[in-house]
């Protein structure tokens, strides 16, 4: 079992299931890694969004309120700080200023730059991991360390019935070494 085979495994299963939408930057369109990963995923699930992180989060939420499973892709952990307001202020405590009555099941799949055999530098290969677990009370932030990880915490994020979204962190270097 690869890193990558079990990406595109737990993306395939999840672009089977009825009520998902896959949105960010290169799902639609090829651009990083992770678009490769989407292949098996029917067209129609994919929704590319423009360089504009917190519009893509608030799009995010609005349609896991209208009961889709949107997955939305933000390939760096740095790239996806730019949503702090809707994912913190707004996903995160939706279910206690809703008073239980938004509990939207969010997907949210991010990763660790990768830094072989090129590194890009400090401003792309950031972990926040621990800090977004500090943070967040009705999110549940799972790093992917082992390809073995993979398709059982992208199940259970669809599956949940616990009212919590999910962040899933994978880590870049992995596609090709694991």
């Amino acid at each position: 079992m690869k890193y990558f085979d079990e990406l595109k495994r737990a993306m395939t299963y999840l672009g089977e299931q009825e009520n998902t939408l896959f949105l960010g930057q290169a799902v639609e369109y090829k651009g990083t890694a992770m678009t490769n990963t989407l292949v098996d995923v029917p067209k129609d699930k994919l929704l590319e969004m423009p360089v504009d992180e917190e519009m893509q989060m608030g799009i995010t939420n609005g349609l896991g309120i209208n009961g889709t499973v949107p997955i939305s892709i933000y390939p760096r952990w740095n790239f996806f700080l730019l949503t702090m307001n809707q994912t913190i202020n707004h996903l995160d405590k939706m279910p206690v200023f809703s008073h239980g009555e938004y509990c939207p099941k969010i997907i949210i799949r991010t990763g660790i730059g990768s830094e072989r055999p090129l590194n890009p530098q400090i401003q792309h290969v950031g972990d926040f991991t621990d800090a977004f677990k500090l943070m967040t009370n009705n999110i549940e932030v799972i790093r992917l360390d082992e390809p073995e990880d993979i398709f059982p915490a992208y199940h259970k994020a669809y599956h949940r019935t616990d009212g919590k979204s999910t962040i899933l962190v994978e880590w870049g270097d992995y596609y090709g070494e694991k």
